[in-house]
């Protein structure tokens, strides 16, 4: 029977990804989403005669933290 009291083992072979990292992905990923949520908000304005619930910032912004962390996960 393992007795974990006294050795409590650590995990040493993975850490977390550099924050500068995720940024840089990050941006470059709502950077490229912006045009086609930019296309997507002003379609559905012109074709529904209202404005969006959410603008195309957020779209794109929501994206890109959907996107991101499948990037790092993988």
């Amino acid at each position: 029977m393992t007795d974990f009291t006294t050795d409590i083992p650590t995990t040493r072979g993975r850490s977390a990804p550099p924050k500068r990292e995720y940024y840089a992905y990050f941006g470059l990923i709502f950077l490229a989403t912006l045009p086609l949520c930019m296309l997507t908000w002003v379609l559905t304005a012109a074709r529904r005669m209202e404005l969006p619930e959410k603008g195309p910032f957020a779209k794109a912004w929501t994206q890109a933290r959907i996107i991101t962390p499948q990037i790092f996960s993988a």
